[in-house]
């Protein structure tokens, strides 16, 4: 069989996506373990950047949207940052029913501990690739990720 063969070409397809799905599982692992000392989940984390990246603090809604995930997770999440101190809920000053969330003092040093932690897990997941195989590797994910409007969900 050569590669062009449609059995061979979807073996390697189904390959390569459980290489990926092993890759994933590896970089969670990875980071969760330089999470630890933060004290927060890579959920939590998640959260904490993406409030950090809206202009004025947002509703749970746009956060929700933003993560690409059913409100009640987002809910569940700022609960366990609110009991941590790192965010907090304000009411919204021109809609006295929307509740928007912020980031405490605590919440924007836990966002400094994060790039640290981050930068270090990145730098764990990477250590066996030269830096053109990193260049290559980044330029290959971003097709995937950002595949265009032909190739988007």
């Amino acid at each position: 069989m050569t590669t062009s063969d449609p059995l061979t070409r979807t073996d390697a397809d189904g390959l390569l996506a459980e290489q990926l799905l092993r890759l994933t599982r590896r970089l969670h692992r990875i980071q969760k373990r330089h999470l630890e000392p933060v004290g927060i989940t890579p959920a939590q984390s998640r959260l904490l950047r993406t409030v950090a990246h809206f202009g004025e603090p947002p509703r749970m809604a746009d956060l929700a949207a933003r993560l690409e995930v059913v409100p009640r997770a987002v809910t569940s999440l700022v609960d366990g940052l609110e009991a941590v101190d790192r965010v907090r809920r304000v009411p919204d000053p021109s809609n006295r029913r929307v509740v928007r969330i912020e980031l405490t003092d605590a919440g924007r040093a836990t966002l400094r501990e994060l790039r640290s932690a981050r930068r270090a897990a990145a730098e764990d997941i990477l250590a066996p690739l030269t830096a053109a195989q990193r260049e290559v590797l980044g330029g290959l994910l971003t097709a995937l990720v950002d595949p265009g409007p032909e190739g988007g969900c």
